[in-house]
Order: C-alpha cells, then structure tokens, then sequence
C-alpha cells in the first residue's frame, strides 16, 4: 500500500493515476476528505500534514508514502510513519534545495524538509523538479478576459517540467529496487521563456495571443499581495537576480523512465480543455 498525501493537487494527482495503472494499491490523502475524482480502487482518506496526528489511520498497513515539503511537524509525521511500518518515503522538493542557502525562504523550507527525511530512519528518495508546467494554469483567468497574456521574469529560461513525468520517476522510486538514498533532479526536455509557452498555448488553442511583459515593479506589488513578503523576495532573487539556473534539460526522465520527457506542446494538448480550447 502506498499512502500519497496531496492526492488532489498536480503532482499527487498524477501519482494516483499512475500508481493505480500500474497496479499498486494506492491510498489518497486528502486534508478534508472529501469525495474526490480518483481512479477505481484507490482509498481515500482524510488527514492534515500540518496535524501529524490525524495521519494515524492513514499510515496503518502502508509501506511507501510521498510527501510534500513545508509542512509542520514533519518529523513527527515521519516518526509515526516508521511506527506504522513505512519502508520508503518519497519528497518532493526542488531545485534551489541544492543550493544550501537558508536565507532564502522557498529553498529554506526545501532544505529543511530534506534534511528530515535523511535523519528520519526510512529509506528516502528526493526528487527536485525545475519549474511546473503546470504554472501555466494560472493564466486561465487572462485567457479568459481577452488574448494577452501579461507574466514576470519574462527573459527568465526554464526547462519546464511536466507533472506526469515527475509523477512518473515517483512512482519508479516508490516501486522498484535501487532508488533508496539518491536525490533525482528532473526537468522537461527544452528551455522555454513565458513568450514561448503563449506561442506554443496559441498554437494548441488556435488562438492569436500575445504575450506582455509585466514589469517588475508590478510584479512585485501583485505577489505581494498575494504571499508572504519573505517569499516575494525569495522569487526576485531567484529570477531577478539569477540565483536560481533551472536553464539546462537534464537526461535524468529518460534515464530512469526509458522516454523522454514531454514537450511544454504535449502539456498544452493534454490540458487545452482548461484553457477553453
């Protein structure tokens, strides 16, 4: 049994999906429990990673679990998953947890989370994913207001990701032999800035959309309005002031998959829907 906590997010989703395809008896956690769109023969159970305690009879019988980073009382919730019988845990972090550098806020709770799953007696497996595909989503409102799509950090290159395929490795961690103790950095197959992807999205929507690029100033205001101050910061230093290279495709999909990751293109397709087309 597999326990996935943030079975209904992206990169829990995927892992659902793809764990119960290949036959795993998967167990879905969700903060409220709440009925969710899950495959046949998935469990699902309610439980607050923020609560260690309400995770008791989630983790009963499981022998694999992923984890997300960030969340209080991680240790906790890993001390009562080696109670419970938990062999392997999977995180999720990211590629700015490489960096060692505490004083910044988003690779501070990276480092952190890393940190207790080496110390916490379970065999571990991290994986540090460059940016989302995904992220992309976060357009729809503008999409759906007219054809410009306005984002920062617009001469910022990254070799985006697609969630299936880091859904993909995860699963590989948590199901076969020889993954205990390695940290996967993994990455899409191509460099794109944000005016690539409204190139790629128009072509798939077949829509002519143009992209505008949102100064910092304004960007700064708008994220700030929306989190944290220290996470702001932590933002503009990655992308403003180059802290973070997340540029360059890497091999690792392909190396351990036997494919090649997807394209930003085939993303694009496979969420058209979402974006109205």
């Amino acid at each position: 049994m597999i326990l996935v906590t943030g079975a209904t997010g992206n990169i829990g989703g995927e892992l659902v999906r793809a764990l119960a395809a290949a036959g795993q008896r998967v167990r879905a956690l969700t903060r409220d429990g709440a009925s969710a769109d899950l495959p046949s023969g998935v469990t699902q159970v309610a439980g607050d990673l923020n609560k260690p305690e309400s995770l008791r009879d989630a983790l009963a019988g499981v022998n694999g679990m992923f984890l997300l980073p960030g969340y209080q009382g991680m240790a906790r919730t890993l001390a009562q998953a080696r109670e419970a019988g938990v062999a392997h845990v999977a995180l999720l972090s990211g590629n700015s947890a490489g960096s060692g550098d505490t004083s910044n806020a988003v690779s501070a709770y990276m480092i952190e989370s890393e940190a207790t799953v080496r110390e916490s007696g379970l065999d571990w497996t991290i994986v540090r994913p460059f940016g989302f595909m995904s992220n992309t989503l976060q357009w729809i409102p503008q999409l759906q207001a007219g054809d410009v799509v306005t984002a920062p950090f617009a001469d910022v290159p990254v070799a985006m990701i697609d969630p299936f395929d880091i859904a993909a490795v995860l699963a590989l961690a948590l199901t076969a032999a020889g993954h205990a103790g390695q940290i996967y950095p993994v990455t899409g197959p191509e460099s794109l800035r944000p005016a690539d992807r409204v190139r790629i999205l128009a072509g798939v929507l077949g829509r002519d959309l143009t992209f505008r690029a949102q100064p910092d100033d304004e960007a700064r205001a708008e994220m700030s309005a929306a989190m944290p101050q220290k996470y702001v910061d932590a933002f503009f230093s990655f992308y403003v002031d180059g802290t973070l290279d997340e540029s360059g495709p890497l091999p690792t999909v392909a190396e351990l998959t036997g494919r090649a990751p997807r394209t930003f293109g085939q993303w694009a397709r496979a969420h058209a829907a979402a974006f109205g087309g």
